[in-house]
């Protein structure tokens, strides 16, 4: 399916904007090492820094509903490490 077959059926897929950052009380080696050169480069300001990733999803034409469940068990099964790792999503239209 084309772009021009989505617009003519109408069909809309989905964006999702899925954030994932270590969780509170983990150790995060590479947010220290980024905050650290902040303050080398004189930005003392910084108080503190956790490193995370951003991915951006974009989903066939399903329901929200059923795009919320299915980027909810990526981000469980896959994206995230649930024992490190939180994330939380945003759902948009493509």
């Amino acid at each position: 399916m084309s772009a021009g077959d989505d617009a003519a059926t109408g069909a809309v897929g989905w964006l999702a904007r899925v954030y994932v950052t270590p969780k509170a009380g983990i150790l995060d080696p590479q947010g220290k090492a980024v905050q650290q050169s902040l303050h080398a480069l004189g930005y003392p300001e910084v108080l503190d820094l956790r490193l995370g990733k951003y991915l951006e999803l974009t989903l066939a034409d399903v329901s929200r509903e059923s795009a919320e469940t299915r980027v909810r068990e990526m981000c469980q099964r896959l994206l995230a490490n649930g024992v490190i790792e939180d994330f939380r999503f945003e759902l948009g239209e493509a």
